[in-house]
């Protein structure tokens, strides 16, 4: 199955989501912020990425920017993962470069099918 980036800072959030993302047969790696997240990202070429917005270190909207600024990580599809669920945030997201969006808590299910529509493309 396909290897999923998830870059999350928030140690419950990530747990969770980690091994919701496994049980559905995903492999799954993990940075902590968002400059651990451009590393991963260029070292372990993952199919899709989920990012946080609100990182340390780096945050996610300069995290997709270098991201997508590399023409090595460009490719990859990024879903930006937020508690801020105001259209500014989502803008701002896809200003960024981010190719979805979605809220937290996350709806699995929801997610999974954004999820799916990059993987299946």
């Amino acid at each position: 199955m396909a290897k999923i980036l998830l870059v999350e800072d928030n140690e419950m959030n990530r747990d969770m989501l980690s091994r919701r993302l496994i049980r559905k047969g995903y492999e799954v790696v993990i940075a902590e912020d968002g400059e651990a997240g451009v590393r991963l990202a260029q070292t372990e070429r993952p199919a899709l990425i989920l990012m946080d917005l609100s990182l340390p270190v780096l945050d996610g909207w300069e995290a997709i920017r270098r991201l997508k600024a590399d023409s090595a990580t460009r490719p990859i599809p990024v879903i930006a993962l937020t508690a801020h669920a105001m259209a500014s945030d989502r803008e701002k997201a896809y200003e960024a470069g981010c190719d979805d969006f979605d809220t937290k808590p996350v709806e699995l299910e929801r997610l999974l099918g954004k999820m799916r529509a990059f993987l299946e493309a």
